[in-house]
């Protein structure tokens, strides 16, 4: 099993955040599926102030390109995506087109 940190940031808008929460109250299953199917085992979002830092636990199928690849088929997701939109924005290092970023692990105890 492998692990990922990723971040992301809102709109820094409190309505706007309260409402991108509420989506991930109870997400559409087709996003479930989308996730799961892909290889990734456990998924968890945490928010401080608008910066979004996301773990995923992947087995070993899972790769970013193949999830990339299956995410541009599925219309579904790319509804999701295109909403989701409204209320994320790049961090800074992010590169253009690019929303969540791969974190660098600096420390491990």
């Amino acid at each position: 099993m492998s692990r990922y940190a990723l971040a992301l940031d809102l709109v820094d808008d409190p309505q706007l955040i309260a409402e991108y929460e509420k989506y991930h109250e109870t997400i559409w299953p087709e996003i479930h599926e989308s996730i799961t199917s892909q290889g990734i085992t456990n998924m968890e979002i945490y928010r401080a102030g608008n910066r979004l830092f996301m773990i995923m636990e992947v087995d070993e199928m899972f790769s970013f390109e193949k999830k990339s690849a299956a995410d541009s088929a599925n219309p579904k997701v790319q509804e999701w995506e295109q909403l989701m939109w409204k209320y994320q924005q790049a961090i800074p290092a992010a590169k253009p087109g690019e929303k969540w970023v791969i974190m660098d692990k600096i420390f491990q105890l």
